[in-house]
């Protein structure tokens, strides 16, 4: 456990027993959380926001959504998804066992209620950004598809370039054969990951949208805001926000601009600096409408 001093979050690893370390099945899944209080005490009760990262990145780079939204007063947790963060490193489950996220937050939102017994969380919102944008919609019931998710692992659809893990799906097929065990894998990685704790969902250049299905987004019914770039190359508008956007009934949202580009939201030097950060003071007042401030 590290606490790095005023202003800066909380750091532990959770571990859950009901998963195996990709590194190790004798291990139980590590999964870092940065966890960010208020500067004023609130309740326990009070709303809290789960931020997922996008593919290869950190909960700790993610202080351009994290920081708007303590600032708003809300308790803020970022998670590190395991073998898909560049602080403990790669392993190709990370990239393509993209149903493991929404259960990384809501392993950890069971984590924190049972650190307070007797006292439920409050109202729960969660923003991701790229694949963490699937995640926070799988927790409001989005669902992969098990046909074209079993074609992309086959090989029968071009699965797109990945530039942190180039032959990620050629070292997945290395290790996890194409064989009957697999087909229930895929099975099961369609089913339900929603989570009835959450209230209000954001998402940022969200990605997986060719792979869920349309009837799953249609029985979405808690509030998603969408943002996304009008130049982004890595997330199309067309093939990965435009199938959230239209087909989640509760689902409204606009363009960050018509020239920013996915890594604006994460590059050191972004071509439109101001991107993010109008994105993140966006998403703070999207979760202040439907959770509440922080003295709801």
């Amino acid at each position: 456990m590290i606490t790095s001093g005023a202003g800066q979050p909380l750091i532990r690893v959770l571990y859950d027993d009901s998963r195996a370390d990709l590194r190790d099945a004798a291990r139980p899944r590590p999964v870092r959380v940065y966890q960010w209080e208020p500067d004023e005490p609130l309740l326990a009760s009070a709303p809290l926001v789960v931020v997922s990262h996008g593919t290869g990145g950190s909960g700790s780079t993610m202080r351009w959504l994290t920081r708007p939204l303590r600032a708003a007063g809300f308790r803020v947790v970022a998670l590190d998804h395991h073998g898909n963060n560049f602080v403990d490193g790669y392993a190709p489950e990370g990239f393509l066992h993209v149903w493991e996220r929404p259960r990384d937050v809501s392993f950890v939102l069971d984590a924190l209620a049972a650190e307070q017994p007797g006292q439920p969380l409050g109202p729960v919102g969660v923003a991701g950004f790229s694949l963490g944008g699937y995640a926070v919609a799988a927790l409001a019931g989005a669902r992969v598809d098990p046909g074209i998710l079993w074609a992309v692992l086959a090989g029968e659809i071009p699965l797109p370039e990945i530039p942190e893990f180039p032959d990620a799906l050629d070292a997945w097929r290395r290790t996890c054969p194409l064989d009957a065990a697999a087909r229930r894998m895929v099975e099961a990685a369609a089913g339900d990951l929603s989570d009835p704790r959450v209230r209000a969902v954001f998402q940022v250049a969200p990605g997986v949208g060719a792979l869920v299905t349309r009837e799953s987004l249609a029985a979405v019914r808690v509030p998603v805001g969408i943002r996304w770039g009008g130049a982004d190359t890595v997330n199309p508008y067309e093939a990965d926000t435009r199938p959230y956007l239209e087909h989640i009934p509760t689902a409204s949202g606009h363009s960050a601009g018509p020239d920013v580009r996915h890594d604006d939201f994460f590059a050191p030097e972004p071509a439109d600096p101001t991107a993010r950060v109008r994105v993140g003071g966006e998403a703070a007042d999207f979760f202040v409408r439907h959770l509440g401030g922080p003295a709801a």
